[in-house]
């Protein structure tokens, strides 16, 4: 932790991710829906570009609409993304189903493997989501 010099206010260094999407509202309702997500910030533009912070239990991760003046493309526009979400929850199965549910696509069901409970879904938007535990040793 660290303290801002300026502002006296102290920060802990993390990393979270940030997504881009099309459509971040829509985006943002599947995630509260998918992953039981909680929405801690948000800002929308006049023309309804989101930007958003989302926690699932917290653990922490950002949403904003593709802005491809800004270099920031989603999924879709790519073909693909770039990096995987890895989801660490109690219960792999029951989130996966909960995933389904909501509007992702199943790519690797949930199983045990390389000492995890794991599966992988797509979500609407084209990102990864491996959802899985460890399992005990």
């Amino acid at each position: 932790m660290s303290t801002n010099v300026g502002t006296g206010t102290s920060v802990v260094c993390s990393v979270a991710p940030m997504l881009s999407v099309r459509n971040g509202a829509r985006a943002v309702e599947f995630y509260k829906a998918a992953f039981g997500a909680i929405e801690v910030y948000r800002v929308e533009d006049p023309g309804g570009s989101v930007v958003s912070r989302l926690s699932v239990d917290g653990a922490e991760f950002w949403l904003s609409d593709e802005s491809p003046e800004h270099g920031n493309f989603s999924p879709e526009s790519l073909g693909g993304g770039t990096a995987r979400m890895i989801l660490t929850v109690p219960d792999p199965d029951a989130m996966f189903a909960k995933a389904l549910a909501a509007g992702a696509r199943a790519v690797v069901a949930v199983e045990e493997a390389y000492g995890w409970r794991l599966g992988r879904v797509v979500d609407p938007f084209g990102h990864h989501w491996e959802i899985g535990r460890p399992l005990a040793s």
